[in-house]
């Protein structure tokens, strides 16, 4: 499942110093302990969120570096959203409702570039999220 940086740079229609410099910074989630993990499945696992915007705040990482959404094969992408069903329900709001939200590149708003879902609930989420 590991894919060099320098091969997604190179297939990026994004190409350029730019991205470039977005893909190569270093990335806090290739250093998480298991002690810290919520859940896992082969290719993925879950954390709390160290900065929560909703009670409850769980993130769903991929295990490899992969940039974002669009590097990521639609294999992954089902296996994090069903880590994902499975912590809304361990965190008790599978019923209540919750968002699942992926940011993607600068305009999406994401800020760092290794593939993650946030899970988000215990409360009402407004609309537009913004």
């Amino acid at each position: 499942m590991f894919v060099p940086v320098a091969v997604l740079i190179a297939a990026d229609t994004l190409a350029g110093a730019a991205i470039e410099s977005l893909y190569t910074k270093p990335s806090p989630f290739e250093n998480v302990g298991r002690e810290r993990y919520l859940a896992e499945s082969e290719h993925a696992f879950a954390i709390r969120d160290k900065h929560p915007k909703a009670p409850v705040h769980v993130l769903i990482i991929s295990k490899a570096r992969i940039p974002s959404l669009q590097q990521a094969d639609p294999e992954l992408v089902a296996e994090m959203v069903a880590l994902a069903k499975n912590m809304a329900r361990q965190e008790g709001i599978e019923q209540t409702g919750y968002r699942l939200v992926i940011n993607t590149r600068p305009q999406g708003g994401q800020s760092l570039y290794h593939f993650h879902m946030h899970l988000l609930g215990g409360r009402q989420m407004a609309w537009p999220p913004g």
